[in-house]
């Protein structure tokens, strides 16, 4: 609750410190959450100073509850000091003639031509998906075969006809 209207907060969060589990309030300021004893639970929302409380060990029964005050908490920022231009020469220098630079869609865009994504591809390590999805597919092409012979191309009457072609074309000579 708020110490000043004790107004319920909604969206505290309350953690059990140390042990990375915790929960955040209802729109009532109301919340439910399992502790121990001895545990710390810590209270945090924006606007207003975390508090810290330590469930007593020496509780009789199971169940502990606690209506936690909030005190604002007031954050004094620097103060900023806005000039003028001296002249509107200076003005158009430093406004005007500013480069804005390019939103999403037109990096986007010029990042999809062919040239681009070639050095991208080239230059860019795999993330986690491309390099599982390659293990995946090598995997399934050595398991296809797991058990037996993969098919030889010797044998294939395609390839022998590509093999005569580019023989009768000159492929296999020596070039000097």
């Amino acid at each position: 609750m708020t110490a000043d209207s004790l107004q319920g907060l909604q969206s505290v969060s309350v953690v059990v410190k140390g042990q990375n589990r915790g929960t955040i309030t209802n729109e009532k300021g109301v919340f439910s959450i399992v502790v121990l004893k001895g545990d710390q639970v810590e209270f945090t929302s924006i606007g207003f100073k975390p508090k810290t409380i330590t469930i007593p060990g020496n509780m009789v029964g199971n169940q502990y509850s606690v209506i936690q005050l909030m005190v604002n908490d007031t954050i004094y920022l620097p103060a900023t000091i806005l000039k003028p231009r001296p002249s509107r020469e200076q003005f158009e220098r430093d406004f005007l003639a500013t480069q804005i630079p390019d939103d999403n869609l037109t990096v986007a865009r010029k990042n999809n031509n062919e040239a681009t994504r070639r050095i991208l591809m080239s230059s860019l390590p795999t993330d986690g998906r491309e390099a599982g999805n390659r293990y995946l597919r090598q995997s399934a092409n050595k398991y296809y075969y797991a058990g037996q012979a993969a098919p030889q191309n010797i044998f294939n009457p395609f390839a022998w006809a590509e093999f005569i072609k580019a023989w009768k074309r000159g492929d296999y000579k020596k070039k000097r």
